[in-house]
């Protein structure tokens, strides 16, 4: 009997990386060359001149792909999301009346 040589998978459970990239930054990175494309083609189409929409776009796509890039470095997989969550937690919570207290004592009592 023959033993069978399995090959095992040690990526399992970690997050898509593509040169460097994790995760949903691939995808921002998809959305903005789609949208440089569209872009390139409305100016094309007014009737800007080649040279100008190249040098337009061409800019545009090393800034979009530098910031990509430092942001995937910066909060790696989840910490972009982790931020913009951190972002919408408020400060302080003020409460400038016993209005809402004394409401709820009254029901209580009831």
């Amino acid at each position: 009997m023959s033993n069978s040589v399995y090959k095992i998978n040690k990526g399992i459970n970690q997050s898509i990386e593509f040169k460097g990239l994790k995760a949903q930054y691939i995808w921002y990175l998809g959305g903005g060359v789609v949208g440089l494309l569209i872009l390139y083609s409305i100016m094309y189409i007014v009737g800007l001149p080649t040279v100008v929409c190249l040098t337009l776009i061409g800019g545009c796509g090393t800034l979009l792909v530098i910031k990509i890039y430092k942001m995937s470095h910066t909060y790696g997989e989840h910490g972009l999301m982790k931020a913009l969550a951190r972002k919408q937690v408020p400060k302080v919570v003020k409460c400038n009346s016993r209005n809402v207290f004394q409401a709820f004592g009254k029901e209580r009592k009831k």
